[in-house]
């Protein structure tokens, strides 16, 4: 067997941990928020087109590499820590300038600036998540607990992709737009009020700063691993521009849990391969049980079990992955390259689906499983490259 799960280490679990760990839950409760009701509001309240709402909501894939650049640059002139209160900060402002604009009954808000603003959203997730995950929760625990940290934070982020629509669709249904955007804000102030509350050790910051890097932000020599990721979360995406009830996030969560008690269960001493091809395939049965089957009742709860499960156990061992395909001071750098794989591809999967098919349901599936069917090629040889390539 050739298994590579983390260990579990309980003094890891300590207070500053915790904090840290739910504000990452809450910083990305603050964009799920919107996943299923910003295109809503896009094309209800603000008249655009399907084509308009899918680029506005596919933007914000983009955005997420727009200061990834320069994180390692802010993280060692600046205070660490800071740099995160302060992305968060400005995620805030975005968020309750929604709020704002949703005021602004009987005018129109223009397609410039709403693009602008949700690059700007994916620009600052992007770079409080970089710090977050790469710096600040790494610097919380020993060195020997950071791949067990790593992995424990990212399921909370995980988390939030199935309670963040349950969320934002529940204070839809009693109440409005505004409320949601005004929730959303406020999720990303106690996120920072969280990061404020851990104190962190001043650093001397190096002597050979560079304004530009790579260094905690992209993982050049993981760029396969990305691409085959990439594949999985497009699919996704492309469901996540279904309009999807609440019970179908419910159970899409019930998958997610599942998958962490297979992590630590069945796949335990499993063959290292198996996690992967075991999300795909059941990512693929989920799509023909809608695609031929959706008007059978137990199809309706069993497809989204099976969806979220398999992209937990996907999510799950693609991130070791690239922990393991990092060197030496790289894993910062590796946990940036997981997080834009996995919220690029399902930012640009959902606006696409909301552009080219606008909630054609028969389209959207027939192409998310084409998408998961070549995933699943494609990764017999990207496994194989990773096997020869890993240096942990």
């Amino acid at each position: 067997m050739n298994a590579q799960n983390t260990s579990v280490h309980i003094r890891l679990w300590q207070y500053e941990f915790w904090l840290l760990a739910i504000s990452e839950f809450l910083l990305s409760m603050s964009t799920c928020m919107l996943l299923p009701t910003l295109p809503q509001w896009l094309m209800a309240d603000q008249n655009l087109t399907s084509m308009e709402a899918g680029l506005v909501m596919a933007v914000y894939g983009v955005g997420l590499f727009a200061l990834g650049s320069f994180v390692s640059f802010l993280v060692q002139y600046y205070r660490r820590n800071l740099v995160c209160i302060v992305s968060m900060a400005a995620l805030a402002a975005l968020l309750l300038m929604f709020f704002y604009l949703d005021s602004l009954r009987y005018q129109f808000i223009d397609l410039s600036l709403l693009l602008l603003l949700r690059f700007a959203m994916g620009a600052t997730f992007g770079l409080s998540q970089m710090v977050l995950s790469s710096t600040l929760i790494i610097d919380t625990c020993e060195s020997f607990q950071r791949t067990e940290a790593n992995f424990a934070s990212a399921w909370f982020g995980r988390m939030a992709l199935a309670l963040g629509p349950v969320a934002g669709l529940l204070v839809l249904r009693y109440a409005d737009f505004s409320t949601v955007f005004l929730m959303a804000g406020g999720c990303s102030i106690v996120s920072l009020v969280l990061v404020l509350m851990v104190r962190f050790p001043f650093r001397t910051p190096a002597d050979d700063i560079t304004l530009v890097s790579l260094d905690r932000f992209f993982l050049p020599h993981g760029f396969p691993l990305m691409l085959n990721l990439l594949l999985v979360t497009l699919a996704f995406g492309l469901l996540l521009s279904l309009p999807l009830t609440i019970s179908f996030y419910a159970m899409m969560l019930i998958g997610f849990l599942l998958a962490l008690l297979s992590w630590h269960f069945v796949f335990r001493d499993a063959e290292l391969k198996s996690e992967v091809v075991s999300g795909l395939l059941l990512m693929g049965a989920a799509l023909l049980m809608q695609f031929t089957r959706n008007d059978v009742h137990v199809v309706v709860y069993a497809a989204p079990i099976f969806i979220g499960m398999g992209m937990g156990l996907i999510g799950s061992r693609f991130q070791l992955f690239f922990i393991k395909l990092s060197r030496h001071c790289q894993r910062g750098t590796s946990q940036s390259t997981f997080m834009l794989g996995w919220e690029s591809g399902i930012a640009v999967g959902l606006g696409l689906g909301i552009s080219l098919f606008n909630g054609c349901s028969h389209q959207v599936q027939v192409t998310a499983l084409l998408l998961v069917i070549v995933a699943l090629g494609a990764y017999q040889f990207t496994h194989g490259w990773f096997m020869r390539n890993k240096n942990r």
